[in-house]
């Protein structure tokens, strides 16, 4: 079962649990999943995060311990639901260069060349936590530690749409021009944020990413 934490007047939190891990992602998406089905009125958002859900409501359509019941009854029958195999995303990208200009400071702080860098972050599988910061900003789990390196001191003002960067212990993508603090190692040619299209979102939560590498040329070729 999850804890509740109030939040204001109108939402509160359904914390999962305290840490970052694939049984606790699972088992929000299997509790977000069944929520929706469900259609509960008053709802009028919810948020995912690594560990938790922001549920807001209307307490004009719904009261507090009414919804919290319910809340607690749809729980009680995720262990029956079968989640949907998860699609995996395959993300080109040019490492280096004007494409990956933070590439040497990962490279100085962990102690290993361009090529090794490379082979540790497409040889893993990432499993794609929650969208945020920014419209489609995919949080990734499963990097390899060997490549944990610390944000800027200072961040950039502006970092280009498609940027592959490192904070700390994860990886992911901005999908959009924005500040960030991430170190940028290479950077997709391909769109993970489209608001024009009836679906905006090239990745989604529960979805895996397989990075490989590809030249210049190949990343023109998108263009």
């Amino acid at each position: 079962m999850f804890n509740i934490y109030p939040s204001g007047d109108s939402a509160f939190l359904l914390k999962f649990g305290n840490e970052i891990s694939e049984d606790i992602h699972l088992r929000i998406r299997a509790y977000l999943i069944l929520l929706s089905k469900k259609r509960i009125k008053g709802i009028t958002e919810v948020v995912p995060s690594y560990c938790d859900i922001l549920v807001h409501y209307n307490p004009l359509i719904i009261n507090y311990p009414k919804l919290i019941s319910k809340l607690k009854k749809v729980y009680l029958q995720t262990g029956d639901l079968k989640l949907p195999e998860p699609k995996t995303v395959r993300i080109p990208v040019v490492y280096g260069g004007e494409y990956g200009p933070d590439i040497n400071e990962v490279s100085k702080h962990t102690g290993r060349d361009m090529e090794e860098i490379i082979n540790l972050h497409t040889n893993n599988k990432y499993l794609v936590y929650m969208l945020g910061f920014t419209p489609g900003f995919c949080y990734l789990g499963g990097m390899n530690t060997k490549l944990a390196t610390p944000r800027k001191d200072k961040p950039s003002e502006k970092i280009a749409p498609g940027s592959v960067g490192i904070a700390g212990s994860q990886t992911g993508i901005y999908p959009i021009e924005s500040p960030g603090g991430w170190q940028i190692i290479g950077r997709t040619p391909l769109h993970l944020f489209d608001p024009s299209s009836d679906n905006p979102f090239l990745i989604e939560a529960g979805n895996y990413i397989e990075f490989y590498p590809i030249t210049e040329n190949e990343f023109n070729s998108y263009l």
